[in-house]
């Protein structure tokens, strides 16, 4: 039953249990049994500080194994040891970096009539491809950068993305035709996917998932505000000093970013830390056969390159869960990013908005984001350790679907409240508040399902590039074809098929889900045997995936 995590599943266990084990081939002490034990209940407790799992394991037990032998969960440069200073101060430097790289991707949108008569184009598709050629490679890179933050680390990937994605805006500020603007633009989405490809696993770095919520809600604002503030900023900036400048103004904020977060973010990826501590020692080679698992694991540069490009298709069909939750976060994502290219058109021509105040009107979806990290991150929070509480203090990933299914009944409202108001022509505000009841309950949905993906999947950082994947790519699809829907069925029709298709995908699913997702997740080798009851973790399955 899925409330209690107990398993119901008649499936045979995928290998021996830790009572079954076969020897751990490592040059350490040998750790007992019940030592074993040990590490799997604070595995499945979940426990703060440096204690239980790391957040992207290659092998749980083997990892834990040593943990024990090294104290590793007790060293003060495990990054859940940091002090809650220490750790703030680089969840509010990741999230930075997340806010300014989605700022890139719809800054220059209010601007999009200036690049046409600049480089004289007059199709709406070509118009179109200039703001969503960014997350064709957004929705790339994490498939290539998430690995190459498992052999260096995540924080270097993040510095050098930032300092690339400025070098490319300054690219596009300066393309002297409309092809090498739309390769600097796509250039640009690939360095800048570098924090949605770390960053959810750097939060997990910081905080056990008991406590990772709040540093969760503020890493997810970044994708979701990061385009709601650039269109209100660029309006402004492309009518007054034109839409250059808009290109010189993310350069200067990646500058900033990058002055404030190479200083004082430190590494939080634990393999990556200790391998570095087993160099710098005193015997190199002493000290790095004390970690067998991690130099197996982390050593062979090409097979980590490999394994993580292929693993977020892998998790996309091999699993239900992955794959539904993530469709119906890309469908949302592409929805947001129809109402980006759609919007300067629709209140220019309806309201007779200029560049400048129609900038004003994404302020809609600003403080729809906003009021649902406040609210919806503490009632997030809230009903999951209500119901960990009523579980005997044990927490299970379906503990976030109640979220996630609050927030899923305003996604529909918010578009037929938007679609219809628009479609009348009433007064401007109106539309406006239905942009801002979707943003609520698209940013409502967003958290639990990336808590559910890191908290669910023993590879949570393909989980999340497997999402971002997903939604990066019909967000670069939607506003391609979403002006000719308008166009044929009206912008109350067409929001109205978005709407149902939001229910179709958004409530029974989850709903579903709270109830099964234990025994789907048990019938599973790539989710996390800690987030399943105790007698389901096992050494040889763990091994093998």
């Amino acid at each position: 039953m899925a409330s209690n995590g107990e398993n119901t599943s008649s499936e045979p266990e995928r290998g021996p249990t830790l009572s079954h084990a076969p020897s751990v081939d490592s040059s350490l002490t040998h750790v007992q049994f019940s030592e074993k034990k040990e590490i799997a209940n604070q595995s499945q407790l979940g426990q703060a500080n440096g204690h239980g799992e790391s957040a992207l394991p290659e092998d749980k037990v083997e990892e834990a194994l040593e943990n024990l032998e090294d104290d590793w969960e007790d060293d003060p440069d495990n990054a859940r040891n940091w002090s809650s200073k220490k750790k703030w101060t680089a969840v509010g430097i990741v999230s930075a970096y997340t806010f300014v790289s989605p700022l890139t991707s719809s800054m220059m949108a209010p601007g999009i009539p200036e690049i046409a008569e600049r480089y004289g184009f007059t199709s709406p598709t070509i118009a179109a491809l200039t703001l969503s050629i960014f997350l064709l490679s957004f929705a790339i890179g994490p498939l290539f950068l998430a690995p190459v933050s498992e052999m260096y680390g995540r924080t270097w990937v993040l510095h050098i993305g930032n300092l690339i994605t400025l070098a490319f805006c300054l690219g596009c500020a300066f393309a002297p035709t409309v092809g090498s603007f739309i390769a600097f633009r796509f250039l640009s989405g690939f360095s800048g996917s570098a924090p949605i490809a770390v960053g959810a696993g750097s939060v997990g770095d910081l905080f056990s998932a008991k406590d990772r919520a709040s540093a969760m809600a503020l890493y997810s604002l970044g994708p979701l505000v990061g385009p709601v503030v650039g269109p209100i900023a660029g309006g402004f900036i492309a009518q007054t000093v034109g839409v250059k400048w808009v290109f010189i103004v993310i350069a200067g904020c990646c500058g900033v970013c990058a002055a404030v977060g190479i200083p004082l973010l430190r590494e939080t990826y634990a393999p990556v830390i200790r391998l570095r501590k087993a160099a710098k020692s005193a015997d190199p080679e002493k000290a790095a056969k004390a970690h067998p698992h991690l130099q197996q694991e982390h050593g062979n540069k090409l097979h980590i390159l490999w394994v993580n490009l292929a693993r977020p298709i892998t998790l996309l069909f091999r699993s239900l869960i992955c794959f539904m939750l993530s469709l119906y976060m890309a469908f949302m994502y592409g929805i947001y990013y129809l109402m980006f290219a759609t919007f300067a058109q629709f209140f220019s021509t309806t309201y007779g908005f200029g560049p400048g105040i129609g900038g004003l009107t994404y302020l809609g979806l600003g403080v729809g984001f906003m009021t649902a990290t406040i609210f919806g991150a503490k009632f997030a929070d809230q009903v999951y350790k209500y119901l960990g509480d009523k579980n005997g203090g044990v927490c299970t990933p379906e503990m976030r679907i109640p979220a996630l299914a609050f927030g899923s009944l305003f996604v529909p409202i918010g578009l037929f409240w938007y679609g219809w108001s628009a479609q009348a022509a009433i007064h401007w505000i109106m539309p406006i508040i239905g942009t801002g009841i979707f943003a609520f309950g698209m940013m409502t949905t967003f958290l639990p399902i990336q808590l559910y993906l890191v908290d669910s999947f023993v590879y949570a950082a393909s989980a999340t590039s497997a999402a971002a994947l997903f939604r990066s790519l019909l967000g670069f699809a939607f506003p391609l074809f979403g002006q000719q829907m308008f166009d044929t069925l009206g912008l109350g029709g067409g929001n109205s098929l978005l709407a149902g298709l939001a229910i179709v995908l958004g409530i029974p699913f989850p709903i579903w889900l709270y109830y099964k997702g234990a025994e789907l997740r048990a019938r599973n080798p790539l989710t996390r045997d800690s987030t399943l009851p105790q007698k389901r973790v096992s050494v040889a399955s763990t091994a093998k995936h």
